[in-house]
């Protein structure tokens, strides 16, 4: 949408303006049917497994695209919009716990955060596809990127029931014995005295419950009854809503603030596919790079950075703004593009491998995927405030309105620095350990060891004092 709400055949057909009230209610639509989606999501997957919450969440989609492509008017284009948002909800509970819950405990972390930059594979092609489909001179410049959207979509439906199910749900569903047998294919070379298929047999045994509030639909409970699941909770609240409002919102209008930095039309459109690149690179390294990576660091020192590279911006823009149409100097513009380049370098390397990775290592199984489910809804939430406010206000008071991104930036990170709780080198389980100290933030500070008997193939976790 950020490219085809600056296309001229879109405008022509809807005339919703490239921002403003209207543009907001097409944007933030999406979000809605993400709150929506995100209510069934969870009891979804925890009934019918992840495969089926990825099945059903891809039909949502395939339902959007089809009335979103075929709109004539801006009512049927906003249904289209909520269909999406419903759709996307459903399958974006599904596929990570899918991930995090097949992955080799060695691998977890890196997978886990690799799902989430799987965005860019969408972003790129999106943002070069409207780049080429702008020069088209007809309806089909905007209806062409909206159709392709079903693509992905239906590949999953077509092959997502030959993928094996979650052996965590098939274990909390009684399926025991197709648990072991997946955790002995998959994750021990066929070795059922694999240390590592014993350390996760008994961590199974030990975390699931198999009468877990999973087994009922309208049973949240379990994400606010005790101390340790408050924690959990709060830290999936956290990255949900600092993953949302940290000024990543402006990206969806990144070609109004190239423009309002001096750039072409064309060139609004290059840089917006060249900032998709730029993202997806650093989101790469961070992935590469994320089973090294303390999540408490990242957060913190990447927040503050983003805060510092959004002031720069506004500064920058703030200067452009003082020029007249003929007293202009084009380095200050150049210089304000690339501070929001950096931004977004900063937000991808800090937020993208960590928004899917983190809350999933927070929750506890039976809570999993109703909390991933909490964690879509507050996203849906503040990214209706973020889509629905932002054309309007960058329509009213232009650059000012980053500074309000700059000042909340600089709340997250002491946020951040004083509550995050460290998750990175645990096992799930053992992580049960730290959210329920009295206080966790110091416990997750503190260092384990797993020790593997290789003569008796037995697996200890010590936690250090």
């Amino acid at each position: 949408m950020t490219a085809i709400n600056a296309m001229e055949y879109y405008q022509k057909q809807f005339n919703s303006g490239r921002l403003g009230s209207k543009t907001g209610i097409i944007f933030s639509i999406y979000t809605v049917g993400q709150m929506a989606g995100s209510l069934f999501a969870g009891p979804i997957c925890d009934r019918y497994g992840r495969r089926g919450g990825m099945f059903a969440g891809a039909w949502g989609i395939v339902a959007g695209v089809a009335v979103i492509s075929s709109a004539h008017t801006k009512a049927q284009f906003i249904g289209g919009r909520f269909l999406l948002g419903f759709g996307i909800a459903i399958a974006t509970v599904g596929a990570p716990t899918y991930i995090l819950e097949c992955s080799p405990p060695q691998w977890r972390g890196r997978l886990t955060s690799l799902y989430n930059t799987g965005w860019f594979g969408g972003s790129i092609p999106a943002a070069g596809i409207t780049l080429g489909t702008s020069s088209i001179k007809s309806n089909w410049s905007w209806k062409i990127p909206l159709i392709i959207q079903a693509v992905p979509a239906t590949i999953v439906i077509c092959f997502v029931w030959f993928l094996p199910e979650s052996p965590r749900f098939m274990y909390q569903n009684g399926r025991k014995e197709e648990a072991f047998e997946f955790l002995t294919k998959y994750h021990g070379n066929g070795d059922r005295n694999n240390p590592i298929v014993q350390l996760e047999i008994d961590e199974f045994e030990e975390a699931i419950r198999l009468d877990g509030s999973d087994k009922r639909w309208w049973d949240y409970s379990d994400l606010v009854k005790t101390k340790n699941a408050r924690w959990r909770s709060l830290m999936v609240f956290l990255m949900g809503l600092f993953g949302q409002m940290s000024g990543n919102g402006l990206g969806y209008f990144n070609v109004d603030i190239y423009k309002s930095l001096g750039y072409s039309t064309h060139m609004q459109f290059i840089l917006n596919l060249v900032n998709s690149f730029v993202q997806a690179i650093t989101a790469w390294i961070a992935v590469s790079l994320t089973d090294r990576m303390p999540r408490r660091r990242v957060l913190v020192t990447g927040t503050a950075l983003c805060c510092l590279m959004l002031a720069a911006n506004a500064g920058f823009s703030a200067k452009w703004a003082t020029y007249t149409a003929t007293n202009k100097n084009l380095n200050v513009g150049r210089a304000g593009a690339a501070s929001f380049f950096l931004f977004n370098s900063a937000y991808a390397f800090t937020y993208t491998p960590l928004q899917s990775l983190y809350p999933a290592e927070c929750l506890e199984n039976t809570a999993r995927a109703k909390g991933v489910s909490m964690k879509i809804f507050v996203i849906s939430c503040t990214s209706f405030i973020n889509l629905l406010c932002t054309p309007i206000a960058l329509q009213n008071i232009g650059w000012k309105y980053i500074l309000v991104f700059v000042g909340w930036d600089a709340f997250e990170t002491v946020v951040w620095y004083f509550f995050a709780v460290e998750t990175q080198g645990r096992t799930l389980e053992e992580l049960d350990i730290i959210f329920s100290a009295p206080n966790p933030v110091k416990a997750s500070k503190q260092r384990s060891l797993a020790i593997v008997d290789q003569e008796n193939g037995v697996v200890r976790v010590v936690a250090a004092k």
